[in-house]
């Protein structure tokens, strides 16, 4: 990718959107089931659980906007990247205080960066986007979304072998992924890309060896590890970056340890490589 092409994306650093959106019960309870949990069904002014703010501002697009891939088309907020696969690359997140069920919430949202990088399988492009949620009592999440644009593989091309994943944790959970499972987040989070709920795409266009399981799902996954392990915990800051992808042709393991205030998470596949490495600061 020529560097004048990333020089003109520089145009869309600094643009911003506005979102408003209320926080209803159907998302929580619908999320909830999804997760296999045993919640109470949700009430007005209940805290809304860490990361299920993605269940709102949810990217409407019409039919007609959409691309390819799914996703709606490029070059609105986000620059309109040619590299054809998108992946979500991690987040860091401050929650300052709890979002609440019937609270009315805006979403500002900023381009942070873009910047271009080359990595063995070629060009990548890194888009940040830094997203300010607030309710009534203010600044509420800061959540700045780490976004990757690559190229589809090259015919025999191999990916690169992710590192060994911890073996020290604490708390393990077995995730068995399938394609309702993975079609009930695509749902619910309104994510049209079809590396999720569409085998063939995702295997004969973007060279995947099955369904996609979604970064983010991953991450609700761990802090949902972390909830059954520490109920009573609070969390202040969350991490986590994605190393390697997973899929529905085998299970994977989210797993946990503490290390002080510190808690340590990760996601591994069956083989024992790390998928997603992550951290939270918390409070008791």
């Amino acid at each position: 990718m020529a560097n004048i092409e990333v020089q003109d994306f520089q145009q869309w650093v600094g643009r911003t959107e506005t979102r408003k959106d209320h926080i209803t019960t159907a998302p929580i309870a619908a999320l909830s089931a999804t997760l296999d949990r045993d919640d109470h069904p949700p009430e007005l002014g209940d805290p809304l659980p860490d990361l299920w703010h993605w269940l709102y501002f949810l990217p409407i697009a019409k039919q007609s906007e959409i691309g390819p891939d799914g996703h709606p088309i490029r070059g609105g907020f986000l620059p309109p990247v040619a590299l054809p696969r998108r992946m979500w690359a991690g987040s860091r997140l401050e929650f300052l205080h709890p979002l609440r069920v019937g609270d009315d919430i805006t979403r500002v949202s900023r381009i942070q960066s873009v910047k271009e990088k080359s990595g063995r399988a070629g060009a990548l492009v890194f888009v940040t986007v830094r997203h300010e949620i607030s309710n009534r009592d203010g600044l509420a999440i800061v959540d700045e979304h780490d976004i990757v644009f690559r190229d589809h593989a090259l015919p025999g091309e191999h990916a690169l072998t992710p590192p060994a994943a911890p073996s020290d944790q604490m708390w393990e959970r077995v995730i068995r992924p399938n394609d309702v499972l993975l079609f009930r987040y695509s749902a619910l989070t309104f994510n049209g890309h079809r590396i999720h709920y569409d085998r063939r795409y995702s295997t004969e266009v973007e060279g995947y060896p099955g369904l996609v399981v979604h970064g983010p799902l991953i991450a609700t996954l761990l802090l949902d590890l972390l909830r059954c392990n520490v109920p009573s915990a609070r969390i202040s800051k969350f991490s986590f970056r994605a190393v390697s992808p997973l899929f529905d042709i085998g299970p994977f393991f989210v797993c946990g340890r503490t290390e002080g205030v510190e808690i340590r998470l990760w996601a591994k596949n069956s083989d024992g490589s790390l998928a997603m490495d992550a951290s939270a600061i918390c409070t008791s």
